[in-house]
């Protein structure tokens, strides 16, 4: 098909007159090829998917029955622009309640129409063209993105198991520092589960005062902490003083979809996203952040949510571990974060990608798999399984699957 007449007029930040010409296939696109590919051969054979990166369960009951009141009300039916006051404050109150941080709701909390979009602006307020954002790998790639989009560069921080997941913030070399403005983490850590300590926090404020740097904290499964209480950045002296937090409602509150985020810290900061939020959208539908406060004011409906995923985590450490793996519970999140196979009997793998497109083709086992820093292949426990028997007969079968395998680490 012959190219449209426009083809020569997208922007080099998406590919230029080359957009849409590419072979390349994007890695989770391969998986749901994969996927289908392995229910077609083997429609006999239960799809075991542990790729999916999603809360599998409602919203609970109050949060529901709040949007529903919500809903019916003629004031919520308007623009909501950088968001109500009666989700700031309950942002805010929520801070104070569970981390013991305190915020000015006018100026220190702004909502997000999910914590992606916020990831997204925040590098409009920082990057010319030329400058840096410090990224950790693997991870969730939307800051650099759109630092790239203004002409901006990323430089890549490799999480390893040696570091205990951490960025070595001493490796950066002095050019790189010079030009960053971004330094972008994210903990509790995904994939790798990784949680921060207010030591490594320490660091990052340390670093960012001595290098003209502003810290972008992603807070996204903060609520599923599981060793200790969970953490937050704004907990640490000085953190409020070089960055912000970004925390999402999707991970700790089962909110998977009502697209509702804050971003919370150094007033100045919060001030440039909300500029360049009020030029990108209009603010989430009131009765979502009507739903949102509820859900903010019990910060309690977590509980249940963070302890089902410990479970599932348990288990599924259990299970591999019985068939070869030699696997820990993470420090957070739903996901497992495991060292891929170097080969399965005379097969050998050359990364984890290889090894995760054999396991859904031959075994209908679905990962993910993560060639950043090592080979690994993450696992999540959002499955469905409706009942805790359910969830044991998962195990089994994933054990018996795997456990046939010759499999060699």
């Amino acid at each position: 098909m012959a190219d449209p007449w426009f083809q020569s007029l997208f922007a080099e930040r998406i590919g230029g007159a080359n957009y849409g010409k590419g072979t390349e296939i994007y890695k989770f696109e391969k998986i749901k090829r994969a996927k289908r590919a392995a229910l077609a051969a083997h429609p006999e054979r239960r799809l075991l998917d542990f790729g999916i990166g999603e809360n599998d369960d409602l919203a609970d009951e109050l949060v529901r029955d709040a949007l529903k009141s919500e809903v019916d009300k003629l004031e919520n039916r308007g623009y909501a622009d950088n968001g109500i006051a009666a989700f700031k404050e309950a942002a805010a109150g929520f801070m104070k309640k569970a981390f013991n941080v305190a915020l000015d709701p006018v100026t220190e909390v702004n909502h997000a129409i999910g914590s992606k979009p916020a990831l997204a602006m925040l590098p409009a307020c920082f990057i010319n063209p030329g400058d840096v954002t410090l990224m950790t790998v693997p991870g969730y790639p939307v800051a650099g993105t759109h630092t790239r989009y203004y002409g901006g560069k990323v430089h890549k921080l490799p999480l390893k198991a040696e570091n205990g997941f951490f960025p070595d913030l001493a490796s950066i070399p002095a050019d790189i520092k010079k030009r960053a403005k971004l330094l972008v983490i994210n903990y509790p850590n995904s994939p790798t589960g990784a949680v921060a300590t207010r030591d490594f926090y320490r660091q990052v404020i340390d670093f960012a005062h001595t290098n003209k740097v502003i810290v972008v904290q992603d807070a996204a499964h903060i609520l599923l902490s599981y060793d200790a209480a969970p953490l937050s950045f704004l907990q640490v002296e000085g953190a409020k003083e070089v960055g912000v937090e970004v925390h999402s409602m999707s991970k700790g509150f089962n909110m998977i979809g009502w697209r509702m985020a804050f971003v919370a810290g150094h007033p100045k900061i919060v001030q440039a996203f909300a500029d360049v939020k009020d030029n990108c959208d209009s603010g989430q539908f009131m009765a979502i952040q009507q739903a949102a406060r509820t859900a903010l004011e019990h910060p309690e409906l977590g509980d249940a949510i963070r302890e089902k995923y410990r479970r599932r985590l348990d288990k599924l450490v259990t299970a591999l571990n019985q068939i070869g793996y030699n696997v820990k519970m993470p420090g957070g999140t739903y996901f497992l974060y495991v060292p891929a196979p170097k080969a399965c009997g005379s097969r050998t793998f050359a990364n984890a990608e290889e090894v995760s497109q054999f396991l859904i083709t031959e075994q209908s086992v679905c990962c993910v798999p993560w060639d950043d820093a090592g080979a690994f292949l993450r696992f999540s426990v959002t499955y469905h399984a409706p009942t805790e028997p359910d969830e044991d007969e998962l195990m089994a079968e994933t054990a018996q699957r795997l456990g046939q395998l010759d499999l060699r680490f």
